[in-house]
């Protein structure tokens, strides 16, 4: 008997208490053989835990020694050499099992190995041996198994497997595989077959044949109408009986001649005690018998002349079975042949591929040269944008100075706006305001409306702290509007009223009508202030919205200043003054120059009282300095006036004390204007003291001992009047963090313009014509001077 040697891999911790069934694998000298047959075996059992135990047949003879040139006799090679070829021999059995270890640890599966050495005996006896020596219960062997010795070949293997198949113990579940598919095996009691020769013919059958005849016919229809597939059963049928008829004569023959054996010795014995009648009879009876015989064979000679000529039918259809798989070969060898032209081709085309990549690496450098040669440009540039600034710095100073010209301009107008008032009141110019009234404002359709805020939705629609209101952003004929929906809380005569009244009263710091509707759902259109509403901008908590900006001080002092002005000309209408009476910060909006504009006037029409107005302005200009919103900031304000120092608004700046105090004076003189002796402090007397006010703030900033120091967060915060205007974002009005060109050749914010054409639109914010494409390119020259700005402004900032 054979020697069995375990050699254990272990694949998982020796800990592992989880408890697995053990598949036993008989494995041959075929690699891919043996992998498919270890992957069926782990699909026929994945839904269990197993592990699996491989078993590979080792020759061992003393008389015989394997080499590359074959088996040859232990005697003919040196001692050294045997040891030598030997040991050749294991390490090749090692490797071919370490390749097996490896494909099993791929598949995450515990594998063990059981080398079994041949020596005497067969090697179905020793797997029945083995089977019962171990018990194994699962066992899958493949079909180069028992071809690992030289002396089996494919009829005696199958015949072995067979062998294993029929004697195998009850508790052990035996499977053949050949080419990853299991051989169907049944014992001799079996229904449908109990022939050993039946299982043979299966086995030589053509198991991908049917498979084969299935893709031909659809690939050649002319493959169903062969000889060998017509004929294809009946030799299949033909087979079987030849095979089982064989067998079968074979035993009849040892029958007969055992029979025939035993009759002439007992004829012998018998014709010695007869006497002649009985010897006559005796040889007519053998007569006759001899005559049957001879019939017989004559019979059996017309039979086996037809399986003779079914031979030959045989013969011819595997003649013509060979020249259909010759073809086949050759129509695979063309095959293989334009394939191969094919991969030729495709590796011309890669090294055409790797040739255009070398030429691109090559035009890479080059590129790198020419990235140098801008470098050096854009330093050229920088030097000349430093000339550029002084020339800014000049122009900024004769801004200034149009500044307080427009300002002059403006009280002119207002003046004039007083004399028209006056005539009005004449009825001189009744006609001219017609007119007038007809070219300030229009009226628009219901359907104008719905178009300009898409349906009144609700992205269009506008906040104050954070709270929906009746306004909407509507856009009509390239122009931006706001849209205020009155509905049915007016009726018609005082929906006219106001509108006639919005329009007759108008000044550079109220929000101007624009246009109305009269159709349901009522609406004014009012120019549109880009900023929003001065209490977003205000107060800390407000500051949720991309438009809210950081007020500095001296902006504040402007909105004040700006505030009071639209204020004191709504007291000054004749015949009697116009109280607005809901006077706060969310009232005020500011426009893209940060502009403060009035709204929200008109609704007390029968108070005629401008205290309430003067002491919310008092209580605005408080918030103002503080940049608070709380309840008791009038009264703190009030009792410790040294308190407005204290609790100044360090997001504005560094406050002047001085003006400060002057601007807290005034505020709190203003909220108190019903108690005390400032029961006649009137809107003209405010606005004188803050012009001085405004004034002095002027002359803070113009000798620079309150500049602000750029921060990299929000650059608003720096004189606007110093900002070149390239830097400015034509919508946000901001200098530009990340600028980027349009179709229109101006650059713009990337979130601001990505904003605008997120809203439908397909014009130029700045030109108002329709873009050609809304590709946005990034502008990286303008990003570099913008930051170098920044970076000179902070170091000036420091020194």
């Amino acid at each position: 008997m054979e020697e069995v040697q375990n050699q254990v891999l272990e694949e998982e911790a020796k800990g592992s208490t989880t408890t697995m069934e053990k598949v036993y694998i008989a494995v041959g000298n075929d690699l891919q053989e043996g992998f498919k047959t270890i992957d069926w075996a782990l699909k026929k059992w994945n839904n269990i835990p197993i592990s699996i135990v491989l078993l590979h047949l080792c020759n061992i003879s003393q008389d015989f020694v394997y080499t590359p040139f074959g088996k040859l006799p232990a005697s003919s090679v040196s001692e050294e050499k045997l040891q030598v070829l030997r040991k050749y021999e294991d390490q090749k059995i090692n490797k071919l099992l370490s390749k097996y270890v490896t494909f099993c640890k791929k598949l995450q599966v515990k594998a063990e190995l059981h080398k079994v050495e041949k020596e005497d005996d067969s090697i179905q006896v020793l797997i029945l041996d083995l089977i019962s020596k171990l018990r194994i219960t699962k066992l899958v062997m493949g079909i180069t198994f028992m071809r690992s010795s030289s002396s089996w070949k494919s009829k005696s293997a199958i015949s072995g497997s067979f062998h294993i198949y029929q004697n195998k113990p009850d508790f052990c579940e035996f499977y053949i595989i050949c080419g990853g598919k299991m051989v169907l095996l049944k014992r001799e009691n079996d229904v449908n077959n109990n022939n050993i020769i039946s299982w043979i013919g299966k086995m030589f059958h053509d198991p991908g044949r049917n498979l084969d005849r299935s893709s031909n016919s659809n690939d050649d229809p002319t493959a169903s109408g062969s000889p060998w597939d017509k004929n294809l059963q009946e030799m299949e049928i033909y087979f079987q009986q030849l095979l089982s008829l064989n067998l079968e004569e074979d035993d009849e023959d040892n029958v007969q001649e055992e029979e025939e054996d035993e009759n002439g010795d007992d004829g012998e014995d018998v014709l010695q005690h007869m006497n002649v009648e009985e010897k006559l009879e005796y040889v007519r009876r053998k007569v006759n018998e001899a005559k049957l015989m001879i019939d017989e064979n004559m019979r059996q000679v017309k039979v086996n002349s037809e399986r003779s000529d079914k031979a030959e039918w045989a013969l011819s259809l595997c003649n013509c079975r060979i020249e259909e798989l010759e073809d086949r070969i050759k129509e695979e060898t063309e095959r293989r042949e334009k394939l191969q032209e094919t991969l030729d081709s495709d590796r011309e085309c890669i090294e055409q591929a790797k040739n255009d990549v070398e030429k691109g690496k090559a035009k890479l450098g080059s590129l790198g040269e020419l990235r140098e040669e801008l470098a050096s440009k854009v330093k050229t540039m920088s030097d000349a944008k430093l000339q550029a600034e002084a020339e800014l710095e000049r122009v900024a100073l004769e801004k200034r100075e149009m500044v307080m010209e427009i300002e002059k301009l403006r009280n002119q107008r207002d003046v004039f706006n007083r004399r028209i008032e006056f005539c009005k009141e004449k009825g001189v110019l009744e006609q001219e305001e017609e007119e007038e009234a007809k070219c300030g404002y229009r009226e628009y359709v219901a359907e104008d409306i719905r178009l300009a805020t898409e349906g009144y939705s609700d992205r269009l629609r506008l906040k104050s702290g954070g709270n929906w209101t009746n306004l909407y952003r509507g856009r009509i004929k390239h122009t931006t509007m706001a849209v205020k929906v009155i509905g049915d809380r007016l009726s018609d005569e005082d929906f006219a009223a106001k509108v006639r009244l919005l329009n007759e009263v108008r000044h550079p710091n109220l929000v101007a009508i624009a246009g109305y509707c009269s159709e349901k759902p009522k609406c004014i259109l009012f120019e549109y202030m880009h900023s929003g509403n001065l209490r977003d901008n205000l107060f800390t908590s407000q500051r949720k919205t991309r438009r809210s900006k950081i007020l500095k001080w001296h902006d504040r002092i402007r909105i004040a200043h700006q505030v009071c002005s639209g204020l004191g000309f709504l007291h000054s209408v004749k015949p009697k003054p116009i109280v607005h009476g809901r006077l706060t910060p969310s009232k005020i909006l500011l426009d893209r120059n940060l502009v403060a504009k009035i709204t929200g006037f008109g609704l007390a029409m029968h108070q005629t009282d401008t205290k309430p107005d003067v002491m919310a302005f008092g209580v605005l200009v408080l918030h103002l300095l503080t940049g608070r919103n709380w309840p008791g900031l009038l009264k703190a304000m009030s009792m410790n006036q040294a308190s407005i120092l204290r609790d100044l608004d360090q997001t504005a700046g560094k406050w002047p004390l001085e003006l400060a105090k002057e601007f807290g004076a005034l505020a709190v003189r203003c909220a108190s204007v019903n108690r005390g002796g400032n029961v006649d402090y009137s809107t003209k007397e405010i606005m004188e003291e803050l012009g001085k006010i405004v004034e002095k703030a002027d002359e803070f900033r113009t000798k620079g001992g309150y500049e602000e120091a750029a921060t990299s967060s929000n650059t608003d915060e720096a004189d606007r009047n110093e900002i070149p205007s390239v830097f400015i974002c034509p919508i946000l009005q901001e200098v530009m963090k990340n600028p980027h060109v349009a179709a229109d050749g101006f650059s713009y914010e990337l979130e601001a313009i990505e904003e605008w054409l997120s809203m439908g639109h397909d014009t130029s914010p700045m030109t108002n014509l329709r873009l050609d494409y809304q590709v946005l390119t990034p502008n990286h020259t303008l990003r570099a001077l913008i930051q170098d700005w920044h970076s000179k402004r902070a170091a000036q900032a420091s020194s």
